[in-house]
C-alpha cells in the first residue's frame, strides 16, 4: 500500500513537471518578451559565477595534469598529458564540474527565491493581476542559465588547460613545444562542441528543476529550505544520469 502511494505521488510529480516544462516553453515565445530580465539574470548567474568557475577549472586542470604525468612518465609519454587533460576537460569534466558548482551556487538560490515568493503570496498576487509568473519569473532564469552554462564551461576549459600547462612545463619539466603540439593535434573541435552541447542541456535542466521546486513550494520557511536541498539533490542526480546518456549519444554523433 505504501509503495503504491509512493508510485502515485511520483507519477503525479512527473506529470506536474512535464506540464511545467510545456508552460515554460510556451511562454518563452509569447509577448511581451522581457530581455531586461534575461540580461539581469544572465549577469547574476553568469558574471557572478566567473571567479569560482575559473578557480575550480584551474585547480582541476592542475590536479589532472599532475596525476596523468605520474602515469605517462612510465611510458616516456608525459608530453601527452596536455592532450589527455584537454580531451577529458572538454568532453566531461568541464561541463560536469561547472554544472555541479552552479547547482550549489545558483540552483539552490533560484529555488529559495521562488519558494519565498510563493509562501509570501507574491506569485499569487501576480496571478491576480493577470501577470504570468512563469513568463516573468521563470522564463528569464531558465534561458539565462541555458546561455550562461556553456560560456562558463568554455572558460573552465581554457583555464583548465592553462593550469595543466603550468604544472606540466614549469613543475614537471615537460617540453613546452611537445605539450602544445599534442594538445592541438589530438583535441578536436568535436570534443569542444560535445562539451558545450552537454553544458547547454545541463543548464536548461538545472534551471527547470530549480524553478519547478521553488515555484511549487508549500508551507512555511522550513519548507523553502527543505525544498532547496531537495532541488540540489534531484538536479545533481539528474545531471549525472543525463551526462551518461549524452556521452553515449555524442560519442556516436561527434566521435
Amino acid at each position: 500500500m505504501f509503495s503504491e502511494l509512493k508510485t502515485v505521488q511520483l507519477l503525479e510529480e512527473l506529470g506536474r513537471f512535464t506540464l511545467f516544462v510545456i508552460d515554460v516553453l510556451r511562454w518563452s515565445f509569447r509577448r511581451p518578451l522581457r530581455p531586461g530580465l534575461f540580461v539581469h539574470h544572465l549577469d547574476h548567474i553568469g558574471v557572478g559565477s566567473i571567479p569560482i568557475i575559473l578557480l575550480s577549472g584551474m585547480a582541476t586542470g592542475m590536479i589532472m595534469s599532475l596525476q596523468m604525468i605520474n602515469v605517462l612518465a612510465f611510458y616516456n609519454s608525459d608530453a601527452f598529458a596536455g592532450a589527455g587533460v584537454g580531451i577529458t576537460l572538454a568532453r566531461e569534466l568541464a561541463p560536469i564540474m561547472t554544472t555541479l558548482m552552479l547547482i550549489g551556487k545558483n540552483g539552490s538560490a533560484i529555488t529559495a527565491e521562488l519558494g519565498t515568493m510563493r509562501i509570501s503570496e507574491q506569485i499569487d498576487a501576480m496571478e491576480t493581476m493577470s501577470v504570468s509568473p512563469i513568463q516573468y519569473l521563470v522564463v528569464p532564469r531558465v534561458w539565462a542559465c541555458t546561455v550562461a552554462f556553456p560560456i562558463l564551461t568554455a572558460m573552465a576549459n581554457v583555464v583548465g588547460v592553462a593550469g595543466s600547462y603550468i604544472v606540466s612545463v614549469f613543475f614537471r619539466g615537460v617540453d613546452s613545444a611537445a605539450f602544445q603540439h599534442y594538445l592541438f593535434e589530438l583535441v578536436d573541435p568535436q570534443d569542444i562542441l560535445a562539451g558545450l552541447i552537454k553544458a547547454t542541456v545541463m543548464g536548461f535542466m538545472v534551471s527547470i528543476i530549480s524553478c519547478f521546486f521553488g515555484y511549487h513550494v508549500s508551507g512555511g520557511a522550513k519548507a523553502v529550505g527543505d525544498t532547496a536541498t531537495r532541488s540540489v539533490v534531484v538536479s545533481s542526480v539528474s545531471i549525472l544520469l543525463a551526462d551518461y546518456l549524452m556521452a553515449t549519444i555524442l560519442l556516436q554523433v561527434l566521435p
